[in-house]
């Protein structure tokens, strides 16, 4: 193993990378099969998390309070990642998160990956789980799960058990292909921040109703802010307008 390779993994709001937010960047650069730096930055979302993501990650809205947002980040880990390629545990759930953040910022992000999910797949036991905790457990992997950095140096060690165990003896130029970094896909279009009259259009509808809003409106993209609009429609019914 001589190449350079970034293992990358992220905490985010939910798993969907088109209403989600990043809320964790870890990452550690592998050179000549040896760990040479890492990265790890928490992220502001603009949105208050959900307590299902607060227990699962033990990160709370106050922790991400003071760091920086998205926008802020991408370029110290762009400067960090350079063109490596990527290793993660389901890598192109990680690579869509970041490929949708660095679009709507207008930089490109395209990158090949390994995803050690398919691997673990295509030489384990069916039958098993292939959860990243649960083949830490049963391979003696020391892990901390749901935060970015133990997670990618897990991933890491279980690459590098994968990698040893299996590659060798692969059966087939297809099993050794499993272990090839492949181009990523995901396609993504820049989307446009929300209207003023859109934003003024929440701010009135949230005071109308007395509530407080679980996000930044001043960061929402237009589509963002036209959910959101509709879900309080369909929770509160139209807003009365004032005589």
């Amino acid at each position: 193993m001589n190449e350079t390779y970034v293992v990358v993994d992220l905490e985010t709001t939910g798993l969907n990378p088109k209403t989600d937010k990043i809320i964790e960047i870890g990452a550690i650069r592998i050179e000549n099969g040896t760990v040479t730096s890492s990265f790890c930055q928490l992220v502001n979302p603009g949105v208050q998390l959900s307590d299902k993501v607060k227990e699962l990650t033990n990160i709370t809205d106050e922790d991400l309070q003071n760091v920086p947002y998205i926008e802020e980040v991408l370029p110290a880990f762009l400067e960090f990642a350079g063109d490596s390629v990527l290793i993660g545990h389901h890598v192109i759930f990680d690579f869509s998160f970041l490929k949708r953040a660095f679009v709507n910022q207008g930089m490109s992000f395209e990158r090949k990956g390994i995803d050690t999910l398919r691997i673990a797949r295509c030489f384990l036991a069916q039958e098993e789980s292939k959860k990243l905790p649960d083949l830490c457990r049963r391979l003696g992997i020391t892990h901390h799960p749901h935060r970015a950095l133990s997670d990618v140096q897990a991933t890491w060690e279980l690459y590098q058990y994968l990698h040893h165990t299996f590659y060798k003896d692969a059966l087939s130029d297809a099993q050794k292909d499993v272990f090839a970094p492949v181009a990523l896909v995901y396609e993504v279009k820049k989307e446009a921040k929300a209207s003023k009259r859109q934003i003024a259009q929440l701010k009135a509808f949230y005071e109308r109703l007395n509530l407080q809003p679980a996000e930044d409106l001043e960061r929402l993209t237009k589509n963002e802010a036209s959910r959101r609009y509709d879900r309080l429609v369909n929770q509160f019914g139209y807003p009365k307008k004032e005589v």
